[in-house]
């Protein structure tokens, strides 16, 4: 098994990873292969609505790694979006990454993302976790995506990487992250293997308020 984790953050090795690097401990000790896409300080282009992914089956701009990162879903078991917190929402990179990613991997059938676990994280100084947890949720609502919850909101906190591994709370609740991450992939392959179906989709209708 193998989850995708996003890392948000400019700094390589900042709060953010610390949270990352707790999920990562326990992902190796049941053997679950991780792999972290740092998107880093590069600059990364947002969403245009072009509509180039629905006819090319990738997204148009081709210098970041959002094309790889739908290719390599595909072969995925379960994602986690790490994000710190700039004014009480995510960072904007992650966003602009994550919109690009979920809007072009809608024309790629099947959809490389419905029916697996994914699972945020949001990391602060003190206030603004909850509302950026939020809306990394969102992009699991919307495409068929189980969320992994914990024993608490998947939140940590710390000014620089030190304080962030001194928050014992936050390092357990991502401890069991990954824990109930492990538990439902697993319960999905086992579901596979003795021939559950997924739900049937309904997409025919799309309702627009004013006409």
């Amino acid at each position: 098994m193998k989850v995708l984790i996003v890392n948000g953050s400019s700094h390589v090795n900042g709060t953010t990873m610390q949270a990352v690097q707790e999920v990562q401990k326990i992902f190796s000790d049941a053997n679950v292969d991780t792999e972290v896409i740092q998107l880093g300080n590069k600059p990364i282009r947002d969403c245009i609505q072009c509509g180039y992914c629905f006819e090319h089956g990738e997204c148009v701009f081709k210098d970041d790694d959002v094309n790889a990162f739908v290719e390599k879903a595909k072969d995925a078991d379960g994602f986690i979006f790490a994000t710190p917190v700039y004014y009480a929402h995510p960072s904007g990179r992650v966003l602009s990454f994550l919109d690009r990613v979920f809007y072009s991997a809608e024309s790629v059938k099947p959809n490389p993302f419905a029916f697996k676990p994914g699972a945020s994280i949001a990391v602060a100084r003190r206030g603004g976790t909850t509302a950026s947890f939020d809306v990394l949720n969102k992009y699991f609502g919307i495409s068929q995506m189980p969320i992994a919850g914990s024993t608490y909101w998947n939140i940590s906190h710390g000014l620089v990487a030190e304080d962030a591994k001194q928050d014992e709370e936050g390092m357990q609740t991502m401890r069991n992250l990954a824990r109930n991450m492990i538990w439902m992939m697993r319960s999905f392959a086992v579901a596979k293997e003795q021939g559950v179906p997924y739900p049937d989709t309904e997409k025919n209708v799309s309702t627009n308020f004013v006409r």
